[in-house]
């Protein structure tokens, strides 16, 4: 039993505030009486009644209608207001942007997104723009509602200052200043990261007490963050660039957009080809007409003997790429997310039977049950960890 906290003082009311705001945070989205938020806090009745009722003045909450007693006068219930501090996070990718919004507990209040016509930093910012723009108007709010925004983008991003050092997948991107821009325009917090990052965050929330975790976000690029006892490992700034690796045998030349060879290798676009290039001479195959990697993964789970061979090759080389960062970090679990985290147990399977031959502990392998959503995730939770953070420091 913790000691009681006078309600007195204004550091002392602070203090109570912000434990009741936060026992109410924890049980969101469900709401909680007074009675519950005494005996979680730990705070007699009178000093959580008054916390509420200053919570209730500032914003923070709202109340619930009573629910309906077999006996009696239906208890009083509150839960947090979400609209207090709603969010923005962005998907920044070289050919698609997405944009989110959710509220204080999380829920998600708009989603939109926008493709970037052409290639380029200039065309980037304008389709940032165009879905920052049209995601508030769908959640009805004005861009100083927003308490905090978290952009993930491509490329190396200098934690200090949000900065994107490298990003060969967008010519001029790193000349741009996003976080710049976006704090002009919201004048709230701003954090610029790396996507395999967020995507690594996102990851470990699903994994309680996973300790080390590789999350591969795998799309027609490959990156991965790598996350130890819940904390994000990032080493010099470059951690988790798995798409550089080189692996081993043949290579399709330089692909001219700045791609590693991992990703020129098993990409997306790179499987399609793959699965063309066997397929060529047999028109009767559905793999000559494959157009997404998709359609290869749907026919090697259909038994498509070309298919199977085509997943195999795929799991055999992002096997063999990732398996020295196994033996060096030998993580608990490898976590695939990005449209690749599609494919299901047919390549899941085979990247697990690879592993197996190449490593001394296999890791379990992993899709993830967000896919692409996985790195939007990872910025909502970080913006609002964010909110929370400096919350419930000056509540």
């Amino acid at each position: 039993m913790t000691e009681e906290r006078p309600a007195g003082t204004p550091v002392l009311r602070r203090m109570n505030r912000a434990a009741v705001l936060d026992a109410v945070r924890r049980r969101a989205p469900e709401p909680v009486r007074v009675a519950e938020l005494a005996r979680l806090t730990e705070l007699t009745r009178p000093t959580v009644a008054q916390a509420v009722e200053d919570l209730l003045a500032a914003g923070w909450l709202r109340q619930v209608a009573p629910q309906q007693a077999m006996v009696g006068r239906p208890a009083t219930r509150f839960s947090l207001n979400g609209r207090a501090a709603p969010v923005l996070a962005l998907d920044v990718g070289p050919h698609t942007v997405t944009a989110g919004i959710a509220d204080l507990a999380g829920e998600r209040l708009a989603l939109i997104r926008r493709p970037v016509g052409r290639r380029g930093a200039r065309h980037l910012l304008e389709a940032v723009d165009e879905a920052t723009g049209a995601a508030l108007a769908a959640a009805g709010l004005a861009a100083e509602q927003i308490a905090a925004v978290t952009a993930a983008t491509p490329g190396i991003v200098e934690v200090a200052t949000g900065r994107v050092l490298f990003a060969p997948s967008v010519p001029g991107w790193p000349e741009i200043d996003l976080a710049g821009r976006l704090r002009a325009r919201f004048r709230c917090a701003v954090t610029v990261e790396n996507d395999a990052n967020l995507a690594a965050l996102a990851a470990v929330r699903q994994h309680t007490g996973a300790g080390t975790l590789l999350a591969v976000q795998w799309g027609e690029r490959l990156g991965a963050g790598v996350v130890i006892d819940g904390r994000l490992h990032r080493g010099a700034g470059q951690a988790g660039e798995i798409g550089f690796i080189r692996p081993i045998g043949d290579l399709p030349g330089p692909a001219g957009d700045g791609r590693g060879p991992l990703e020129r290798a098993i990409g997306a676009e790179a499987i399609v080809d793959l699965a063309r290039r066997r397929a060529a001479g047999q028109p009767e195959s559905g793999l000559a007409r494959a157009t997404d990697a998709a359609a290869v993964f749907a026919a090697a789970a259909d038994g498509d003997p070309m298919a199977v061979e085509v997943v195999d090759r795929v799991a055999a080389v992002f096997a063999e790429a990732i398996a020295p960062a196994v033996l060096v970090l030998s993580p608990h679990a490898i976590v695939i997310g990005g449209g690749i985290a599609r494919a299901g147990a047919v390549l899941l399977d085979a990247i697990a039977r690879h592993l197996e031959d190449l490593t001394l502990t296999p890791p379990s392998v992993e899709l993830s049950e967000l896919a692409e959503g996985t790195v939007l995730t990872g910025a909502i939770q970080l913006a609002l960890d964010e909110v929370w953070r400096d919350t419930l420091a000056g509540c």
